[in-house]
């Protein structure tokens, strides 16, 4: 067939995969005209309708609506424009969708209550500035004066959570879930109390961040024992617990007696909090982290061992 030759609606239908139906259905609108009419005055197409039908479909699949798509044909308005705005709108919608199934999923796997699933449903779909507000509001309430200080402001940097602008599924649910703890007077107080423990250690060492060393130490020196399956209130013990504590004594410029170990336990039980641990997890989520390393049995392991060694 040539190009001047003229298709009836069935024709066309069977060369498009369209329906007869359908097909009627846009010429009706303007959007695929016809040529000529049959001496019967039916509806004839030229070979143009069946590209032009094409892209129809293929616009009609993507999800655009007909007047744009008249447009578009009609070349009143540019295809790679429309695209790009329709596009955008997409990228809008899937994040609501996303926000949406992150809050049900978690209705789903934590069972709640229609309260606490309307709290979810608003923290998912909180602003960008709505966000760092919320965030900003902890880390007051945690560091409250101390935020001026050097080594305070790089632990606040890492403490606060960024939602990426297209977050995947886990990475919503793990922000609502740290928005949750951070909104949560309790975990407020504890992470507080962290942070005293954290200044005085600081303003007895020489040390700039005694309390990343001593934890380190403790990895460093209590871990081996933990996997090797050492009891800690064995005299095999002994010597690690002491490795950690002298190293303890040396941060703090303090004699490594009963009280620097009691001292210590506490300091380990504070920063052993579940909660903690957890909004960490939920934090490295949340910004696309390497998730961090649990040290709660190694702590749990140091903190037995201790109190062994200084109960009177």
């Amino acid at each position: 067939m040539d190009g001047d030759t003229l298709y009836s609606i069935g024709e066309l239908a069977r060369r498009t995969g369209l329906t007869v139906k359908t097909i009627r259905f846009y010429s009706d609108r303007g959007i695929v005209a016809p040529t000529d009419r049959s001496p019967a005055g039916y509806r004839l197409y030229g070979i143009d309708a069946v590209a032009r039908l094409d892209l129809v479909r293929t616009l009609r699949e993507l999800g655009l609506d007909l007047p744009t798509i008249r447009k578009v044909v009609d070349r009143e308005l540019s295809l790679p424009e429309v695209a790009a705005a329709h596009a955008e709108a997409l990228a809008v919608q899937i994040r609501v969708l996303r926000l949406r199934r992150a809050v049900l999923t978690a209705v789903a796997e934590r069972g709640s209550t229609p309260e606490e699933t309307e709290l979810m449903h608003r923290l998912a779909q909180l602003s960008e500035d709505e966000r760092r507000r919320l965030i900003g509001d902890f880390l007051d309430a945690v560091f409250g004066d101390l935020d001026s200080a050097p080594a305070f402001a790089g632990v606040m940097r890492s403490m606060t959570p960024e939602l990426p602008d297209s977050p995947e599924a886990e990475q919503v649910q793990a922000w609502v879930e740290l928005a949750e703890m951070s909104l949560d007077p309790d975990f407020r107080a504890t992470v507080r109390r962290m942070v005293q423990d954290l200044a005085a250690e600081q303003a007895l060492s020489n040390m700039p961040r005694p309390g990343r060393d001593i934890a380190a130490a403790v990895r460093d020196l209590a871990g081996p024992a933990l996997t090797a399956g050492v009891d800690p209130a064995s005299p095999q013990a002994d010597p690690i617990v002491a490795a950690f504590t002298a190293h303890y004594a040396h941060l703090l410029g303090r004699p490594d007696d009963i009280e620097l170990r009691l001292r210590l336990a506490t300091r380990l039980e504070s920063v052993n909090d579940p909660r903690r641990e957890r909004y960490l997890h939920l934090l490295a989520v949340v910004n696309g982290w390497p998730t961090p390393e649990s040290l709660a049995p190694v702590f749990g392991w140091s903190i037995e061992a201790l109190r062994v060694r200084t109960r009177q």
